[in-house]
Order: C-alpha cells, then structure tokens, then sequence
C-alpha cells in the first residue's frame, strides 16, 4: 500500500482519477441515464456531454490495479450513488420543466382557440344583429309605405265622398230650384186666371148694371158678402198655415230631440277632447231616413274629435224622421249639428 501510495505520488494523480476509475464511472453515469428513462422529449434542454480529459504522463508498462480500501470503495459507491442521484434529479426537474411547458403551451393554445372562439361568436352576434336591424328597416319601410297607402286610399275616398255629396247638394240645389220656377209659374198663372175672372166679372158686373140697374145694390151686396167670405177664406187659411207650421215645428223638435240622443249614445269622444271643443256637422238624408252625405262644416281643432264626430253619425244606418213630408224637406233634409262634450245641439 505505501508502494502505490507512493506510485501516485510519483504520477500526480490521485487514485481515483486513474483511467480505470474514470472508466467505471462513465459507464455507471451512462447506466444511470438510461435508467432515467430519457424522460424528456426536447434535445434543447440536454446537458451538454461530460468531457474525460485525460493525459499520458510516462510512457511506461501498465502498472498493476491499485489495491482499493474498503473505505475507498464505499465512499466512491456513495459518490456515485449520489452523482447518479443528482443526475436523476436533474432529469427529472428536466421533465417537469418541459411538462410544465407543455401544459403553459396547452393552455396558452386553448386560451388562444377560446379567444377565437369568443371572435367568432361576436362576430355571429355582430351579424345577428345586423340581420335584426337590416330586418327592422325593411319593416319599418314596408309600414311606412302601408301608411302612406293608406293615407292615399283614405284621401281618395274622402275626395270621392266630398264630390259624391257636392253632386248631391247640386241636385237637391237643382231641384228646389225647380220647384220655385215650378211654384212663380203656377202663382203667374194663378194670378193670371184670377185677373181674367176679375175683368171678366167687371165686365159681367157692368153688364149687369147697364141691365139691371134695380139690381146695383143686390150685386153690391152679394160682392160685399163674397168679399166677406174672401177675407174669412184668407183668414182661416192663415190661420190653418200657422197652425201647420206650429205643428211641423214641434214635429221637428222632436224628431231632433230623437237624433241627438241616438248620436249621443253612438258617440265616443277621444280622450284628448275638452270642454270648449265644438265640431259642427252637416247632415243630408233621404225621405226614408238613410244617411245621404256628412260634412264637416266647422272644424274643433282636433282630428281625432272631429273624425270621432264623423264617425257617430256614419254608425247610425237610420235616423229617426217624421212621416210628414213636407216636415222632412223643411227640416230633414239637411241640416246642422253641434258636437261638443257637453252637449249636442
């Protein structure tokens, strides 16, 4: 043992740094890695290789193996269990890095697919949205465009009405004026035939006196009771005529008196109508009490009033009207009404 000891010394080497040494090492570093299995998967990360230098200081014989101690040996097998340990441990920090990595990278490629994702879904609500609002354009065009239909349609038949009824009142206009020709021409001819007997009674009454002389004062006196009897006729259908009227007159108010309540109760003013809105209304109808033509002849102010008076009074599909004709024409025919929240009239 001094022999080697002194072998060393002579080299410079220590004994566990001999080629022998060296070489069982690197085989156990190369068996330990192999155990470890080579758990990880990227060769960026691998240890660099371990390097033997070693140096030929004599060229001499091989010298015989050294003779190892118990101890020597022991402490080298626990060396190398522990660099075999280490080199583990290494490994395995190694595989938990690069696991680590992978699972950073996993989730760095799902929160990327989610972020997409979340994109994608955006961008469908975005043209979801698109879609709805394009879609409400288009409906709101169609509306308008019905709207304005509408208001042609309605303009149209208000037009149509406005001419059925002027057509209406340019007849009935027509017509009374007929009648009065028709009334001046009969009254002429009246007048005309009542001159004639009047000169034809003179004649006969000078006749009669030129005749008759006896007789002036029985002729006088029957003129005198004819014209008695004239002026009673006159009277009593003067009288008759006023009593007609006052009769026609009272028929009519109560016949209006019957159209008011009907209107009141088929009438429903808008929630915006006051107390001091009043819409007045022409009404025309036939002898058998059919609605002939409604005008607005004052307006309220307030369409929807006034389109709520129109209305009541197209609802009725007859209004009440006396038997009496001359009644009806005088104050059916045609006339006015009020409309106000208060009251009609």
């Amino acid at each position: 043992m001094r022999d080697h000891e002194r072998d060393v010394t002579t080299t410079g080497m220590a004994p566990w740094k001999s080629p022998v040494a060296l070489s069982v090492t690197l085989h156990a570093l190369i068996l330990g890695i192999a155990l470890a299995g080579w758990s990880w998967t990227s060769t960026d990360h691998e240890p660099p290789p371990r390097s033997i230098s070693a140096r030929l200081i004599t060229q001499q014989e091989p010298e015989p193996s050294p003779v190892v101690e118990p101890d020597d040996q022991q402490k080298r097998d626990e060396e190398r269990r522990a660099e075999e340990q280490r080199r583990r441990e290494e490994a395995e920090r190694q595989r938990q890095e690069e696991e680590a990595r992978r699972i950073a990278e996993q989730k760095r490629q799902e929160e990327q697919k989610r972020l997409q994702q979340q994109k994608e879904q955006e961008r469908q609500e975005a043209e979801a949205r698109e879609r709805e609002a394009r879609k409400a354009r288009e409906e709101e065009a169609a509306r308008k465009k019905a709207e304005a239909e509408a208001k042609e349609r309605a303009r149209q038949k208000a037009e149509e009405e406005k001419r059925r009824q002027e057509e209406a009142q340019r007849k009935a206009e027509e017509e009374k004026r007929r009648l009065e020709e028709q009334r001046k021409r009969e009254e002429a001819e009246r007048k005309r035939q009542e001159e004639l007997a009047r000169q034809e009674a003179e004649r006969k009454r000078l006749e009669a006196e030129r005749k008759l002389r006896e007789q002036q004062l029985e002729a006088q006196a029957q003129a005198a009771q004819r014209a008695r009897e004239e002026e009673a006729r006159r009277q009593q259908e003067a009288a008759a005529a006023k009593a007609r009227e006052a009769q026609m007159l009272s028929e009519s108010e109560k016949y209006q008196a019957l159209i008011r309540e009907r209107l009141s109760q088929a009438w429903y003013p808008p929630s915006s109508a006051t107390e001091d809105m009043t819409a007045r209304l022409q009404i025309t109808l036939l002898p058998t009490g059919e609605l002939a033509g409604v005008r607005l002849v004052t307006s309220s102010g307030n369409t929807a009033f006034d389109n709520s008076a129109l209305g009541a009074v197209r609802s009725l599909s007859r209004y009440p009207i006396p038997n009496d004709r001359d009644t009806f024409e005088r104050y059916f025919r045609q006339f006015t009404i009020e409309f106000n929240p208060r009251r009609l009239r």
